[in-house]
């Protein structure tokens, strides 16, 4: 099969040549993620290519570091690390490849076809925090295993995978024990953005793009505290803690009928919940 390009303003898209329908459709979310973005971080990439793999066999050969995740991450998240990120340059499963991933799970399908903004929300949280990757080098990737919670948080919450994550959260917290707060590299992936929702939820949504643009030299209590207004981190982590038991609650209730609601001021995100987010992965 052959390979050919599409482009957008903002992105170029390698991909076979049958998959041009699903081409555009991956351009167009990209070019809103980053229109929603660009209120919220100091820099937001453009001239970005993105490759979609027709193979999870070609995608682990192009981002070998996927294996390696994977392996770390909790059961429950493993099957939304459908991509990597570099400087100017996304690797995603393809739409196809990443539909049949889906689970049968309401939302599921949702969470992976959001999977191209979540990298791109990475690179965002990279090019706007000089601490995070990318670029990748050792010193970055121990900063990045260590903030995973932040980065992979940040990314699941900006691209609205958080907001369809509620059966997902539900599996993490039966099948495993009491999670850490923060979210270790383990629940990074899942458990980080709901961090992020909660602090949205109380402070604003600028509040979380401040958060992920810079680490506090403190570490992650600190800048817990600090972006809570100061509140005990006790408390905070009781906040959330409770926050992750509404979330897993909805996710067996049905539909909740109403809009998730955060104090912001700037452009629609696409985490914005849609009216029967409670059933939503």
């Amino acid at each position: 099969m052959a390979w050919v390009e599409s482009v957008s303003p903002s992105f170029l898209a390698r991909h076979e040549s049958e998959e041009a329908g699903d081409a555009a459709r991956v351009l167009e979310l990209l070019e809103r993620a980053r229109e929603g973005l660009a209120p919220l971080f100091p820099h937001v990439p453009d001239e970005v290519a993105v490759v979609l793999h027709g193979s999870e066999i070609a995608l682990h050969l192009a981002q070998p570091y996927l294996v390696l995740l994977r392996v770390g991450t909790a059961p429950a998240a493993r099957r939304y690390l459908a991509g990597w990120y570099s400087s100017g340059e996304l690797h995603v499963l393809s739409p196809r490849r990443l539909a049949k991933r889906a689970s049968s799970v309401q939302g599921s399908r949702e969470m992976l076809t959001l999977a191209p903004a979540a990298l791109y929300a990475r690179l965002v949280i990279g090019a706007s925090n000089p601490e995070l990757p990318p670029p990748f080098t050792p010193r970055s990737l121990l900063r990045a295993a260590r903030w995973a919670w932040l980065g992979e948080g940040a990314a699941a919450f900006f691209s609205g995978q958080t907001a369809r994550s509620r059966p997902a959260i539900a599996r993490r917290l039966r099948e495993g024990g009491p999670p850490d707060f923060p979210p270790g590299l383990r629940d990074a992936t899942l458990l980080g953005g709901t961090v992020l929702d909660l602090l949205a939820r109380e402070e604003g949504v600028p509040a979380a793009a401040r958060l992920a643009s810079k680490l506090h030299p403190g570490g992650a209590r600190a800048a817990l505290t600090q972006a809570f207004g100061g509140r005990p981190i006790a408390r905070t982590e009781s906040a959330w803690r409770a926050h992750l038991e509404r979330f897993a609650e909805r996710s067996n209730s049905g539909p909740v009928g109403r809009r998730r609601r955060v104090r912001s001021g700037s452009a629609q995100q696409l985490g914005s919940e849609p009216e029967d987010a409670g059933e939503q992965e």
